[in-house]
């Protein structure tokens, strides 16, 4: 099974995704740069959460948003996001280490009713739809951060603010 290296990456990126969690302050999860962004709360909660979609990547043949399957979550606390992240976190890896090559190959289907968003084998979407959107998110908090003046972590090695 080759889906030791998604678990690796997914482990080695969860441990910047929590230090990134952790700097969001209590006080601050309404907060928004723009009127168009989600509040630093929805934003980190999806964050936290996007393993979840991950677990459905790899469990359904089709994800269809018209469906209900996608419920968001709104933590708040940093204590809950980080849980949360845990949780969903556990069951991907879980998931993964019981997933065959066969079914990573198979193709996984993105849709909102009769509109397809995407259709492409699983490990297309696991890289693209999951990991890839998380990281963007979690660089999204990172900016967040930075505007309101809370320190942020290094995630590839130290930022300015641990320098």
């Amino acid at each position: 099974m080759h889906n030791e290296a998604f678990i690796a990456e997914l482990k080695r990126e969860s441990a910047s995704t929590k230090r990134i969690l952790e700097r969001v302050s209590e006080g601050k999860f309404d907060w928004k740069p723009h009127e168009k962004s989600m509040t630093l709360g929805r934003l980190a909660s999806h964050v936290a959460e996007l393993p979840g979609f991950l677990n459905s990547i790899l469990t359904m043949d089709d994800f269809d948003f018209t469906k209900g399957h996608y419920k968001p979550s709104l933590a708040k606390t940093p204590e809950e996001l980080l849980n949360l992240f845990q949780e969903k976190l556990d069951e991907v890896i879980h998931t993964l280490e019981n997933t065959s090559d066969e079914k990573m190959n198979a193709n996984f289907t993105l849709h909102s009713g009769d509109r397809v968003i995407a259709s492409v084998p699983r490990t297309v979407a696991v890289r693209a739809m999951a990991l890839n959107h998380l990281i963007h998110h979690r660089g999204q908090i990172a900016v967040y951060l930075r505007l309101l003046d809370i320190p942020v972590p290094g995630l590839y090695g130290p930022s300015a603010d641990e320098m």
